[in-house]
This record gives C-alpha cells, sequence and structure tokens, in this order.
C-alpha cells in the first residue's frame, strides 16, 4: 500500500490551513473523501438525478438500480445473510433511535434492564435512558477500568433474566478500545436478551461480519467510512425486523392507504418512508468499493504502524499522559497535558494547520469517570503518515512553550 499514491486521491489532503499544509487528524469525528466519491455524488446530479422506486421513466431506473446496489454493498460489507435486512439511515444516531423507537417500546416493560457501557457515545446512552424513563425500565452500565476497557466480570454479573437488551459499542470513539462484542453478545443471549452494536468507529476498521458476531442489530454511518454525511445502515436479524412496529409514516413505507388503514410495505422499504438521500447513498457505496480496493488487512497494517508510532512519540512529551491504554486498539489516541487545557492546544494546533477534536467526544460521563474536562484527540487514518505524526510532536512542544 503506497501512501503517497492514496494521498492524490483525496484532494483535500493538499490544501493549506492557516497557510501551513493540513494535518487532518480528526478522522474519528468525520474521514475524508476521496475523488471517487465526490465524482460519484456530481455524477447522480448531473446524469440521472430523479426519485427512486416509483417512476418508470429512465432516469427513475436507473437512479433506483444505484440505490438499490449500494444496500447490496452493504449487505456484503457487513456479512449479513439478507439484502433486506439493510435499512438505509442518516447514520449510526438514526439507527440506534430507530430500533429504540420501534424494538424498544414494543418489548421493554416496567422494571426491564438495558445494559450499556461506561465509554458509550452519546447517542448510544440518551435514546436508552428516554426508554427507560417512558417505560419505567433500569439502565445499568458496566465500568470502565483505569486502562479504558470494560470490566468485563462486571458485566457478568449484571448480566440476568431481567436483561432485555445489550447495547454497546464495538469501538470507542474517545479511547480507541476494541471491545470483545462477540464473547459480550452470546454471554447476553444466553439470558435471553438481545444486543445492539454500535459500529459506528469499527466499520472503517475492523472486518465486520453480523452473522459470525450474531449482533440482533448493528449501527454503521457513512461519512466514518469515506462516504458522504447523512447516510449510514442499520443492520437487524430479518426475524426481527419484520415483528417491530413501523417507524416514520409517510411514502414508500406502504402498501396500501385508505383513511379506514394502511398496510405496511416488505423490508427493508418499511422503514424507509419518504424521499431517501439518494445521492449519498449510491455514493456510499463507491466509498466501499474504495476500501474494498485497498484491503482492510492493508489499512490496519498501516494504521497500526502509525499508533504505535504515535504512542511512542507522545509519550516522550513531558506531561503528557495518554487516556485509555486497552491491549487492543485502533488508530487513535487521547491524551491529556498537565496545566493545560485541551481546547487551548486545539486552537493553537490549528494554526499550525494541524487538526484535532478537543473535548469530551460526546462521552461527558467518561470523561468525568477520568476526572477530566476531556481530551486531545489524534485519529488516523490510510492518509496519513508519520511524517505528520513529526508535525503533530513539534506542534505540540511549541504550544506548550507558549502555554507553560
Amino acid at each position: 500500500m503506497r501512501v503517497s499514491e492514496i494521498r492524490e486521491q483525496f484532494p483535500i489532503l493538499s490544501r493549506t490551513v492557516k497557510g501551513k499544509p493540513l494535518v487532518y487528524f480528526d478522522n474519528a469525528a468525520t474521514s475524508q473523501k476521496p475523488q471517487s466519491v465526490i465524482d460519484a455524488l456530481s455524477h447522480y446530479y448531473s446524469h440521472y438525478n430523479a426519485n427512486i422506486h416509483r417512476g418508470i421513466h429512465t432516469l427513475a431506473e436507473e437512479a433506483t438500480l444505484a440505490y438499490e446496489a449500494t444496500r447490496f454493498a452493504v449487505q456484503e460489507f457487513i456479512g449479513a445473510a439478507f439484502v433486506e435486512e439493510i435499512i438505509f439511515t442518516r447514520g449510526t444516531t438514526e439507527s440506534i433511535n430507530l430500533v429504540a423507537n420501534t424494538w424498544g417500546r414494543q418489548n421493554i416493560d416496567a422494571g426491564d434492564e438495558i445494559i450499556i457501557s461506561g465509554m458509550e457515545h452519546h447517542s448510544n446512552i440518551v435514546p436508552w435512558q428516554i426508554l427507560c424513563e417512558e417505560k419505567g425500565a433500569v439502565l445499568k452500565v458496566i465500568p470502565v477500568k483505569d486502562n479504558g476497557e470494560l470490566a468485563m466480570g462486571v458485566y457478568q454479573e449484571l448480566l440476568s433474566s431481567k436483561t432485555k437488551l445489550v447495547s454497546i459499542v464495538q469501538v470507542s470513539n474517545s479511547l480507541g478500545t476494541v471491545n470483545p462484542v462477540k464473547e459480550m453478545i452470546a454471554a447476553a443471549h444466553k439470558v435471553g436478551a438481545k444486543v445492539l452494536v454500535d459500529g459506528a468507529q469499527s466499520a472503517v476498521h475492523l472486518d465486520i461480519d453480523v452473522q459470525d458476531m450474531d449482533c440482533d442489530f448493528f449501527a454503521f454511518s457513512g461519512h466514518k467510512v469515506y462516504g458522504p454525511t447523512g447516510v449510514g445502515a442499520l443492520y437487524g436479524k430479518k426475524e426481527l425486523l419484520e415483528n417491530m412496529p413501523v417507524f416514520q409514516g409517510g411514502g414508500e413505507m406502504i402498501k396500501e392507504v385508505t383513511f379506514e388503514r394502511t398496510t405496511y410495505n416488505d423490508l427493508p422499504y418499511k422503514y424507509e418512508a419518504g424521499t431517501p438521500n439518494i445521492a449519498d447513498t449510491i455514493a456510499l457505496k463507491t466509498a466501499l468499493d474504495f476500501i474494498k480496493s485497498i484491503g482492510k488487512d492493508q489499512i490496519r497494517a498501516h494504521e497500526a504502524e502509525l499508533l504505535a508510532y504515535a504512542t511512542a512519540q507522545l509519550e516522550a512529551i513531558p506531561g503528557l499522559k495518554i487516556i485509555g491504554n486497552a491491549q487492543d486498539k485502533v488508530s487513535l489516541v487521547s491524551f491529556v497535558i498537565e496545566g493545560v487545557h485541551p481546547q487551548d492546544i486545539g486552537v493553537l494546533l490549528d494554526n499550525m494547520g494541524i487538526a484535532v477534536r478537543t473535548g469530551h467526544h460526546c462521552t461527558q460521563p467518561l470523561m468525568k469517570r477520568f476526572g477530566i474536562p476531556g481530551t486531545v484527540r489524534a485519529s488516523f487514518a490510510l492518509y496519513n503518515q508519520k511524517e505528520e505524526i513529526d508535525v503533530l510532536v513539534a506542534g505540540l512542544h511549541k504550544a506548550l512553550k507558549m502555554l507553560l
């Protein structure tokens, strides 16, 4: 894998920020887009822009074929058994809310328990809090150990006949920790619980096989896999999706409407009301094809080198502490520096053309657990280079001279 050739496919990487070459280390928030994805968006609007599924004219048929081709691509990307198990959404957040408002409202009752972890993104906390408040259910939390791993022994103790759902992040967006979700799913199933896996951070780094994982639901977002914003997918086991109530009412999700009653469409359209995000969904296939063309094994190997190099270089900076040192991590480093607020570091780095994320990363309970207001997070992708990490380290030294 030649990183220099890959970088040439990403036009934004050639720009400058405040007179400095861009160093983009905010990939956990959103990845940059290759020219092929940008071209796919432009090609749709330039050549066959039309609404899908219901039209019989040529443009509508072409748009429909391209849109549904993405569904097959997602099926392959995550290893689903049936293409109708793939529901298009706006992203991971909407996917989780869909499950909470359909399966959750149908199956969670007073006294039931939902288990999440202490490292969840707010989007995998708030929907369950809302549901628990509505139903009188109980939300339980798996603690996070000092090294950023889950306390698996406590998880086993939390599981009981009262557990109806486990909703767990596969990869922490704040720590980079890779959780043993297959083991956790098997344990949850033994007590009769269903499992939703938040794959927002894992889909771009790890090989995903929902059948081997045996999760009941899996969600990911297009914009973190080199695709467009505003599109993602929810996987659900077919028998679950078929028995769940509808999420939103409108066009496409119906078979027949009268003023007396409505009958609903088959999967997956039952959950896709209204005109969807056609262009971005079509371009998502291009993004998945891009990942496939390189190979996740090569991507992981490169990112592992970046992680090891960055960890060693950052740990040598006086006063810097890495938050999250799990044995199994993806290419992300969160850190704090004694006596310096993360936001101040972020502002100074931005003045040097270096894009990092600072703050609580939508994981406020996790930051509270570590007793910090937030971290500086540098997250790496397949187009990043060790030389850019050197720029980050030099930038941090320069920033610290100004701040301390």
